[in-house]
C-alpha cells in the first residue's frame, strides 16, 4: 500500500518550525507586552476603550436579559483576538525598529488580506454558537427567570440544588478550548506570513500540543486578566486588552519560526 501523502495544508503547516519554550515562558510574554504598550500606548488604549465600550453597550442592551448577556459577553471574548490584529502589527513594527502608531494598526486591515477576514468570520460563528447554546441552557434549565446579574449569581452560580452553573462552565470550556488552540498563534501568523487559514490553524494546534504546560498557563493568565478587567466595571479592559494583544505577538514570535514562508509586507 502506498504511503498516504499529507494534505497541502498540513504540509504547509510543517514549513513552520516550532521553537522550544519552558512552562513559565508566558510571564516573559506579559513583560514584553507591557513594554510595547508603554512604548506605543495610543493604539492599544483606543482598542481597549473600544472593547470596554462594546461590553458596556451589551450591558445596556441586554441588562435585563442576563441569560443572553452572559453568553454574549463571553462569546465576544472569543472573537477578541481577531479584533486585536492591529496591535500585533504595532508590536511587529516596534520589534523591527520602525515607526509605530495608530496608522500602523489600521493598515493591518488592508483589503488584500482576506484570510484575516475569513478567520474572523469563523471566530464570529463560534461566538454566535456559544451565545445561542448559553442562552438555551440557562433559559431551559434555570429554576427561575434570570433577568440580571444578581439573578444569575443567585439562581445559577450559588444554587447548589442543581448542576446548571457547572454544566454552563463545562460547555463553555468545550467550545473555548478548541477556539484557543486554533487562534493562539494563527492570527499573528496570518498577519506576518503568506499561509492558508487551515495551515495556520493546524500550526496553532501543533504549538498547543507541543507545549501543553506553557499553553495551559497562558490560557489561565488570559482568563484571569480578562476576568479582572470585567469585574472593574469593564474599565480594566482598557489596559488588559492591549496588554494581552501585545503579549500574544511575543508568544507567537517565541513559539514558532515561520521564516520558511513568504513574508507579507
Amino acid at each position: 500500500m502506498a504511503p498516504m501523502t499529507p494534505s497541502p495544508a498540513l504540509a504547509e503547516s510543517h514549513r513552520v518550525r516550532l521553537r522550544p519554550v519552558d512552562a513559565g515562558r508566558p510571564l516573559a510574554w506579559l513583560a514584553r507586552g507591557g513594554s510595547d504598550l508603554l512604548r506605543c500606548p495610543l493604539p492599544g488604549l483606543l482598542h481597549g476603550l473600544a472593547m470596554a465600550a462594546f461590553g458596556a453597550a451589551l450591558f445596556v442592551l441586554a441588562g435585563q436579559r442576563f441569560w443572553l448577556l452572559a453568553g454574549a459577553f463571553s462569546g465576544f471574548m472569543l472573537v477578541a483576538p481577531i479584533v486585536a490584529t492591529g496591535l500585533y502589527a504595532v508590536s511587529r513594527a516596534l520589534e523591527r525598529g520602525q515607526p509605530a502608531g495608530l496608522a500602523t494598526a489600521l493598515r493591518a486591515w488592508r483589503p488584500d488580506n482576506g484570510r484575516l477576514v475569513v478567520f474572523g468570520l469563523l471566530l464570529a460563528l463560534a461566538g454566535t454558537g456559544w451565545v445561542m447554546t448559553s442562552a438555551a441552557l440557562i433559559t431551559r434549565f434555570a429554576p427561575a427567570p434570570v433577568n440580571n446579574p444578581a439573578d444569575f449569581l443567585r439562581i445559577v452560580v450559588l444554587d447548589d440544588s442543581h448542576w446548571l452553573f457547572e454544566s454552563w462552565l463545562v460547555l463553555g470550556g468545550v467550545l473555548a478550548a478548541p477556539v484557543f488552540a486554533s487562534s493562539v498563534i494563527s492570527i499573528p501568523l496570518l498577519l506576518e506570513r503568506r499561509i492558508g487559514v487551515l495551515a495556520a490553524v493546524l500550526t496553532s494546534w501543533r504549538v498547543v500540543m507541543a507545549h501543553p504546560g506553557a499553553m495551559a498557563l497562558w490560557a489561565g493568565i488570559i482568563m484571569a486578566l480578562t476576568f479582572a478587567g470585567m469585574v472593574t466595571a469593564l474599565l480594566g479592559l482598557v489596559v488588559v486588552v492591549p496588554w494581552l494583544a501585545h503579549a500574544s505577538w511575543h508568544a507567537y514570535r517565541d513559539l514558532v519560526d515561520a521564516s520558511a514562508l513568504p513574508q507579507r509586507p
